[in-house]
């Protein structure tokens, strides 16, 4: 029992790094279905085509995937264009707020598009396919090697003895993919690596402070949960009573519209004040009618944790 609940335990510290690694093995076994069951190359004038869309769109759906089931995209959104704002560009009247919302959301939905290219890359076919097919590749290739080259090449991902028959020091197209597979995957590493210590270092609050504020959103999102279906249930039990009972509801005080919307709004870090989460701003500002409930800068993104803590997903 103490070895399950270590377990829980190291599951709950690390989610975060679980769920990546989740997502990327996920995508990975994806991608050798795709590659071993569907995946058939033409061998012919359709090759660049019909690898490249093996190769990028599959990416790019799991790319809008990854905003849709990010709640704080809907976050920022939901609400953003009522009819008497006219479409204002952001809820703030700027686009640098989504700009900087969406950001490390983009990060995040990156994800998994680019363990499918990365893995691809590595495996190979479908960039053999698609490069087997490129006018610049041929051209490389086959330079004045007569025609009779540039069919031999679309045939390659068919027959890879072929590669055999064409003369020069050209690397492969197997070596030149999983080449930049590498490549890709050293960069991904570096950038994750130094956007993440920059983040870090920029923090406005200490290590201890950041690592007892997750543990405070983390339980704010639990009792939120539990209240508010306590809430909707003694609000829809007096309501079904009233109609079965033919009765007037007594008074039942819940959230106004404006405070649902207060409470909603994308955290603003205040080096002032020191709030945890919007809800905790709100009923520290007398409901939110206080001019320091506006007060606040942008939210840094080592605290992107904090509009995140209902996030459904990774």
């Amino acid at each position: 029992m103490d070895k399950l609940r270590g377990a829980l335990d190291f599951c709950i510290r690390h989610q975060t790094i679980l769920g990546y690694s989740i997502v990327s093995l996920l995508t990975a076994a994806s991608e050798h279905i795709f590659s071993s069951v569907v995946f058939k190359c033409p061998c012919n004038s359709g090759n660049m085509l019909y690898g490249s869309v093996f190769l990028i769109v599959p990416a790019f759906i799991l790319f809008l995937l990854g905003y849709m089931v990010n709640a704080r995209t809907w976050r920022l959104l939901t609400g953003s264009c009522p009819q008497e704002k006219r479409c204002s560009c952001s809820p703030w009247g700027t686009c640098t707020r989504y700009c900087v919302v969406l950001v490390p959301v983009t990060a995040r939905a990156s994800v998994a598009p680019l363990t499918w290219i990365a893995v691809a890359l590595l495996r190979a076919s479908f960039y053999e396919c698609a490069a087997s097919g490129n006018r610049l590749i041929k051209n490389l290739v086959c330079k004045d090697k007569g025609e009779e080259c540039h069919t031999k090449l679309a045939k390659i991902p068919c027959n890879e003895k072929l590669w055999e028959e064409i003369p020069g020091e050209f690397l492969n197209l197997q070596a030149q993919s999983q080449l930049i597979g590498w490549l890709l995957i050293a960069s991904i590493t570096t950038v994750a690596l130094i956007s993440t210590c920059v983040s870090h270092c920029y923090s406005p609050v200490s290590y201890l402070q950041l690592k007892f504020w997750k543990i405070y959103s983390k339980k704010e999102q639990e009792l939120f949960e539990i209240k508010a279906k306590e809430h909707a249930a003694k609000l829809a039990e007096i309501n079904m009573n009233c109609f079965f009972e033919a009765t007037d509801p007594a008074p039942f005080q819940t959230p106004s519209n404006e405070d649902w919307w207060k409470i909603s709004f994308l955290y603003n870090f205040n080096s002032q004040e020191q709030y945890y989460s919007m809800i905790h701003k709100y009923v520290n500002t007398n409901r939110g009618n206080s001019i320091r409930f506006g007060e606040g800068d942008q939210n840094p993104p080592v605290l992107g944790f904090v509009d995140e803590a209902s996030e459904s997903g990774f």
